[in-house]
């Protein structure tokens, strides 16, 4: 599936390259997206709400659940394991966890800058957050603080892990 500033979220058949669905969201771009864990639901991060889509269903179009707490874009979201909780980032300046069994956040965290990018850690009890002040932070679910702060010479746009859960790299923007 891919998005954009057009307001739509297309599916597509990888082996053809044929759009085979096209969702609109108009009342807001959509900036990231993210799949369950289980590949039933889509998530589309936009702004200021993140919206759940039913992937298997082609006849209804409309979300099936939408989260709002953001005030500004979702710029980065993402699923625990099991599918129970997803997490969002915000150019509001926040990370959020959700309890997808309720229509609002479970937990929020202020960073103090635009965060531009969230994942969880392989132990699923901290999220990383990179922001636009250049900090990567790491947020302990248990505590529900932050636990530990890098501060690189350059903006975190973009975070990633290895495939055995071992590393994560950021990307960082240099912008002096």
């Amino acid at each position: 599936a891919t998005a954009g500033f057009d307001d739509k979220i297309r599916f597509w058949e990888a082996p053809s390259g044929i759009c085979s669905r096209e969702l609109r969201c108009p009342d807001s771009q959509v900036n990231c997206l993210e799949i369950t864990p289980d590949k039933q639901f889509l998530a589309a991060g936009g702004n200021p709400h993140i919206r759940l889509y039913d992937i298997n269903n082609t006849t209804n179009h409309n979300p099936v659940l939408t989260l709002e707490g953001h005030q500004s874009s979702v710029t980065s979201i993402g699923f625990q394991r099991d599918g129970r909780y997803l997490y969002s980032g915000s150019e509001d300046g926040t990370v959020k966890l959700w309890d997808l069994r309720s229509p609002t956040y479970s937990r929020s965290f202020e960073s103090g800058a635009n965060v531009n990018s969230v994942a969880l850690h392989p132990n699923q009890a901290e999220i990383i957050s990179g922001d636009s002040n250049g900090s990567v932070k790491i947020w302990d679910l248990g505590s529900s603080r932050c636990i530990n702060e890098l501060v690189p010479d350059a903006h975190a746009s973009s975070s990633s892990q290895n495939s055995t859960n071992t590393r994560i790299a950021i990307q960082a923007v240099d912008i002096s």
